[in-house]
Formats: C-alpha cells, structure tokens, sequence
C-alpha cells in the first residue's frame, strides 16, 4: 500500500528532501504531488483539508491525513533503515515537535531559497509522481 505525500513544489528544502525520500524508499512505497499541482488541489480537497495551507507536508494514508511533525515521522515509517526508528521521536510531546517544525516552515524560503515554479521530475522518477 503506498502513501502521498503532498509537498511545497516552489520550495528548495522540499524539492530536496523529496529528492532525498526517493532512493531511500526502494519499493515505490511513497508517491508524491507538489501542494500547488491539480493532483495535489484535488488530494487535499478529498480529505477535507485546507488547500491554502502549503506550510506543512501533507501525507494521505489511506482515509488518514498527517501534518506537520507527525507527517515527517509517517514517512520516516515508511523508508529503509535506519530511518523507521525515528517513529520513537514520538514520545516528544506533539506540541514541542510542531513548534520545530514550524520554525523549520517559517524560514524555510530564506534559508533555502524558492523556485518559480514545481519541480519536474525526471523520466526515470514520473511514475512517482501523481499527474492529473
């Protein structure tokens, strides 16, 4: 069963950390959608999430819609070791994780900078990518 995960495609941190998750996830477990796509729109939009929220990775598991910290943590789950055993990072209260994490979001353009435009992903990786 795979996930979604539902990114910022204008962020370079993001566009990294999803160029990151690719070869550490061997078994395509994981798809993705930049937040700004039409598949990303119409994701959120199914799970009654609100679409001008593009601070956090979004990640869809089946009828379950993960943000933020906890969202970082379900992909974590997801990839090769030694990666599954940041699910322990659970025990930090979800409030102190958010508050990271949210630091993290704020600073994001600045520290990293941002593209024009969504990423587009290479012919080896479009399977992994959601298209509407």
């Amino acid at each position: 069963m795979s996930i979604i995960v539902l990114f910022d495609g204008v962020c370079n941190l993001c566009n990294g950390v999803v160029t990151w998750i690719i070869p550490r996830d061997p078994t395509s477990q994981i798809k993705f959608a930049a937040l700004q796509s039409p598949a990303g729109q119409r994701i959120m939009q199914q799970h009654n999430f609100d679409s001008s929220q593009t601070d956090s990775v979004i990640v869809v598991d089946g009828d379950m819609v993960f943000s933020e910290s906890d969202a970082v943590l379900k992909i974590c789950q997801h990839l090769c070791a030694p990666w599954p055993l940041l699910r322990y990072l659970r025990i930090i209260p979800r409030a102190w994780r958010n508050t990271m994490y949210r630091w993290v979001a704020r600073n994001r353009y600045r520290w990293f900078g941002r593209r024009d435009h969504c990423m587009l992903p290479t012919p080896d990786r479009i399977a992994r990518f959601i298209n509407d």
